[in-house]
């Protein structure tokens, strides 16, 4: 079989898929690529329960652009994607596990063009008698669906670890779960959507109704108590760099000391689930970190640089299937979630 990723929000490359394949059961079928190479270096995550879990299907069924799959007997439908999938649906299934937390207030940010809500989360200290304020995005870029299971680990850390008290009493969060709701929902990949980049829109006039209200929202609620921060994101498809965790420096000296300072006290923990190694990290102004390739129009991490208050501004980059050598899965992803969560609390509990 033959195919290709679907484009149809960007006119560049990109590497994002997402198909299921009905009435193959006993079959042995090999799907070749004809637009690049979009497979990763797990080959492709595989599902046979209707999306409900998932396991990479690993690297000796990849020969270059092509993947080779036996479906089982049994099998009704198989799903295949590039990665791990993170929908609107796991974030309600994720959420009702926490249901009646007195840490935790679920509000929506916005409408989306297509009316679909994008789900703001408040957690921690929430009388606003907080010490200290942190923000956390995820899903500017729709495809990047790794973040969002770090995010879950933080999120419940915070919430439920007894280690983590202090954040509960001390520090609010403030957490866009799904900021590109509706291309998360549609299938897009989301990166470089034209008319510009949704993580592109934090200056001037935003054309994004999430982040329109995010800015909105916060430039009340960060009233000089937002010390961090963080827009989770995954990077690009594959190789160095992009087989790791790191943080996407700015050019703020002073943030970029801060953030020297985080990055030390989270590689300091012995890790729960991926590995992370400060010497990952992307300083401004190498490689595609510079200018000319970043485009026009400010980052979130750009504009919370400029917040009063705030000594930590950056975008993570979360790797899709392979950190320094582990598997990124849900699991692993959320277990280094907790890790974040505990580097959050040591940073600003000093």
């Amino acid at each position: 079989m033959f195919l290709r990723p679907d484009r149809r929000d960007t006119p560049r490359w990109w590497f994002y898929w997402y198909f299921r394949v009905d009435g193959a059961a006993g079959r042995t079928l090999v799907f070749t690529f004809t637009d690049g190479n979009p497979i990763g270096v797990r080959g492709p995550a595989v599902s046979t329960d209707g999306g409900a879990s998932w396991t990479w299907l690993g690297a000796e069924a990849v020969t270059d652009a092509s993947f080779r799959y036996t479906f089982p007997t049994s099998a009704a439908e198989v799903r295949f994607c590039f990665t791990i999938p993170y929908l609107d649906g796991n974030l309600r299934s994720f959420l009702k596990t926490l249901a009646g937390n007195p840490y935790l207030k679920t509000a929506t940010l916005c409408k989306t063009p297509k009316s679909r809500e994008v789900a703001c989360l408040r957690v921690g200290r929430l009388d606003g008698k907080c010490s200290h304020r942190v923000l956390l995005t995820a899903r500017h870029h729709a495809c990047e669906s790794m973040a969002s299971f770090v995010l879950e680990g933080v999120i419940q850390s915070v919430l439920t670890d007894a280690d983590q008290a202090w954040l509960r009493e001390n520090v609010e969060f403030l957490v866009v779960p799904i900021v590109d709701a509706d291309g998360v929902e549609d299938g897009d990949q989301g990166k470089c959507r034209v008319p510009h980049d949704p993580n592109r829109d934090y200056e001037g006039r935003s054309i994004y109704p999430a982040v329109k209200a995010l800015r909105e929202l916060a430039a009340g609620w960060s009233d000089g108590k937002l010390r961090v921060a963080l827009d989770l994101h995954c990077p690009y498809i594959r190789g160095g760099r992009n087989e790791a965790i790191f943080f996407v420096g700015l050019p703020n000296e002073r943030i970029w000391r801060n953030l020297e300072r985080f990055s030390a006290i989270l590689e300091s923990l012995p890790p729960r689930g991926l590995p992370y190694r400060a010497s990952d990290n992307l300083p401004f102004g190498q490689e595609w970190n510079n200018p000319a390739k970043l485009g026009e129009g400010k980052s979130l991490a750009d504009w919370a640089a400029e917040i009063p208050g705030i000594e930590v501004a950056a975008t993570m980059e979360v790797a899709y299937a392979n950190d320094a050598g582990t598997p990124v899965t849900p699991q692993t992803a959320r277990a280094f979630g907790r890790d974040l969560a505990e580097a959050i609390r040591r940073f600003l509990e000093r």
